[in-house]
């Protein structure tokens, strides 16, 4: 079995001090960077919006971060802006091993979001991670990074749906947890088939 850990968004504006902080996300940094070695490849994800996103609060007239809006693709949370291309909050964690082998931008078209790391949020339009993984002929995969209950939630369980044996290290991993979804995702992780350590 050829295993990777993938490291979702460990990037500035995720963090303490950035516009959408995961409360203790710079906490597991070393945790992971100690992890990277374990692994036969190393995947790391990087949200990569334009300015201007539609998934952004600011797009939308009289709305407000966290409130919800149906779009073509269906329901989607509101933001505040964050991690908009070229800037220090797209920026990875300063402390953060950049040494993978291979840095997986989402997020980046301008109508429509992307949580998982293999689809966009249509469930539909990959992210072209899928194939990476099967042509280096991988079929394990280890989740770690920000935020649990949002890109980690929705990465794992699309991994498993597509047939990889995948686990998410909980402890290396930090939630939003806005209105329950920590719980929600947890149990819809574990529905999905995923290994939660």
């Amino acid at each position: 079995m050829t295993h990777a850990l993938i490291v979702i968004d460990m990037q500035n504006d995720f963090c303490p001090g950035g516009a959408l902080a995961v409360p203790g996300g710079d906490a597991i940094v070393a945790r992971i960077n100690a992890m990277m070695d374990e692994f036969d490849a190393v995947i790391l994800t990087q949200d990569w919006h334009p300015a201007g996103h539609s998934s952004f609060a600011s797009s939308h007239a009289g709305r407000t971060p966290f409130e919800t809006v149906d779009m073509p693709y269906g329901p989607q949370v509101l933001w505040p802006d964050h991690c908009v291309q070229g800037t220090t909050g797209a920026a990875f964690h300063s402390d953060l091993r950049q040494d993978g082998d291979l840095i997986l931008r989402k997020g980046f078209r301008h109508d429509i979001d992307s949580y998982s790391a293999f689809f966009e949020n249509d469930q539909a339009t990959p992210t072209g991670l899928e194939g990476y993984l099967r042509s280096r002929g991988i079929d394990a995969l280890t989740l770690v990074g920000l935020a649990t209950d949002f890109c980690v939630h929705f990465s794992a369980v699309d991994a498993a749906g597509l047939g990889f044996d995948t686990t998410v290290r909980m402890g290396a991993c930090r939630a939003i947890d806005l209105d329950g979804s920590l719980a929600a995702a947890t149990e819809a992780m574990r529905r999905a088939g995923v290994t939660l350590i």
